[in-house]
């Protein structure tokens, strides 16, 4: 028999090397598999629900998230834009959201919301379809002179207020649908799931 020296310096390091490599091809392996538990795009296109982070979306900003295979809007109202929904009552069709294809109970209100600031709808025109543009400014508009703030859809003219309810004399013949939402928290809003006690 020679004379073996063992290098334990060499075998802490293999054995170190090893258990890094080993633990990375876990972590990769793992990766798909926690991916899997998440909904597939068929799911959430049929309508799994959809969470939304809202703690970066500023007052007059729009936030889009898909759901059902449609943009749902999330908008963070000024209290500028808030002070111009009861002056457009007389302007609208359906001004105090009677129809109840369009939102459900919860944002049958003077908002159409769960709370006054935060405006939920799904961003598709009732006319024909097209998207709307978010046109959130209180100023003159080529298309309304005295326009308050909300949403122009340059497919057709149609108009709708901040809150989403229609104008009288467009061809769109309804408010923007208000799908069903709740809040996690002041940070996340899950679309799809209506708020406790709701129907």
């Amino acid at each position: 028999m020679g004379n073996d020296v063992v290098d334990h310096g060499r075998r802490r390091f293999l054995t170190a090397t090893t258990a890094v490599v080993g633990g990375a091809g876990a972590l990769v392996a793992a990766v798909p598999f926690i991916k899997s538990w998440e909904p597939s795009e068929r799911a959430k296109n049929a309508g799994a629900p959809v969470l939304a982070d809202i703690s970066k979306v500023e007052a007059g900003q729009r936030l889009t998230v898909g759901w059902r295979g449609q943009p749902v809007w999330i908008i963070n109202r000024t209290p500028a834009l808030l002070a111009t929904l009861p002056q457009l009552k007389d302007r609208l069709k359906d001004p105090d959201s009677q129809n109840a294809d369009q939102q459900p109970k919860f944002a049958q209100n003077a908002t159409r919301s769960l709370k006054p600031e935060w405006l939920v709808v799904v961003g598709i025109c009732t006319h024909l379809g097209c998207s709307p543009d978010f046109v959130p400014e209180i100023k003159p508009e080529p298309f309304d002179p005295d326009w308050k703030g909300g949403f122009f859809c340059p497919c057709h003219k149609s108009r709708y207020d901040i809150a989403g309810r229609v104008f009288q004399g467009v061809p769109a013949p309804a408010n923007l649908p208000v799908p069903p939402y709740k809040f996690l928290s002041d940070k996340q809003i899950l679309i799809g799931v209506n708020p406790e006690g709701a129907a």
